[in-house]
């Protein structure tokens, strides 16, 4: 059973983004929340609120236990380059 969240058209860089997202893979929860509280880069805030989103989903539509949830998989891919306006 798994729980899925996406954000879409964040405005930070990929490589940036990846370097939080690489702390909680695999990790519960619980556990990444802490990672993610204690971080200071603004791609874990981002990545909180989608955490957050995939938390409840699970919650909410699969009945799932939360303290049993954890990180299987965190994508981060490359959106849109900036336009350059002249």
């Amino acid at each position: 059973m798994q729980a899925k969240a996406v954000h879409k058209q964040a405005r930070i860089s990929a490589q940036k983004a990846r370097l939080v997202a690489d702390q909680i893979r695999g990790r519960s929860v619980e556990h990444a929340m802490n990672i993610l509280n204690f971080n200071t880069k603004k791609a874990a805030e981002l990545i909180k609120k989608v955490l957050n989103s995939a938390v409840a989903n699970a919650e909410n539509n699969l009945g799932a236990d939360v303290d049993a949830l954890a990180v299987s998989t965190i994508m981060v891919n490359e959106g849109p380059g900036y336009r350059d306006w002249e």
